[in-house]
């Protein structure tokens, strides 16, 4: 008995590993994708979905041109889920078109060690618990460090909306309509997700 129960427990937690993981065709399809590279050594998030991805920098930079709402996607590299947006939601070719027509889109580790200078601000890596977080993550994340997590906003840098957690294509779809058509500036997140 002892011996089933060992079976059954070893093929149940192999079967969350094979869940979690990347698929392998979507990684090797994305390694094409004009990505742009981004602030981790990472090499699944560099090519990670047909997202032209940003650096923070890079969409600093470019909204200074062109001014455009921002979409954040905060992840670490442990995180099983954010690994899952990339290889399914992120690599929807709907969600990223969508996604490169009505924002600069950024794909930042929320626990890099790089210094970043933003409005005469440096926010650094600061260590703390089991890992450490990035000072900008947590400011813009609001101190909510759940990954994956997306902020959005305004092309003056205002915050938007903070989104926590794994989003299915259409769940996603729905929130970049809410941002992108400025829909909140008329209505909360929780009525128009109702209504819709």
């Amino acid at each position: 008995m002892k011996k089933v129960l060992f079976i059954a427990i070893a093929i149940f937690g192999a079967g969350l590993i094979y869940a979690f993981m990347p698929k392998a065709e979507a990684v090797s399809e994305n390694t094409g994708a004009k990505a742009k590279p981004t602030l981790t050594s990472s090499k699944s998030h560099e090519t990670a979905g047909p997202i032209n991805w940003m650096t923070w920098d890079e969409a600093v930079e470019a909204n200074q041109k062109t001014g455009k709402k921002i979409f954040i996607d905060f992840y670490t590299d442990w995180c099983g889920w954010c690994k899952r947006m990339d290889a399914t939601t992120f690599s929807d070719a709907e969600v990223a078109k969508y996604v490169n027509e009505n924002f600069y889109a950024v794909k930042f580790n929320a626990e890099q060690k790089e210094d970043l200078v933003f409005k005469g601000t440096t926010f650094k890596y600061q260590a703390g618990g089991r890992r450490g977080v990035h000072m900008l993550a947590a400011e813009l994340l609001n101190g909510r460090l759940g990954y994956p997590s997306y902020v959005y906003l305004t092309p003056t840098f205002e915050r938007i909306l903070i989104s926590p957690g794994y989003k299915p294509v259409p769940d996603m779809q729905k929130e970049l309509k809410f941002v992108a058509e400025d829909h909140y500036a008329s209505t909360s997140w929780d009525e128009y997700k109702k209504a819709n």
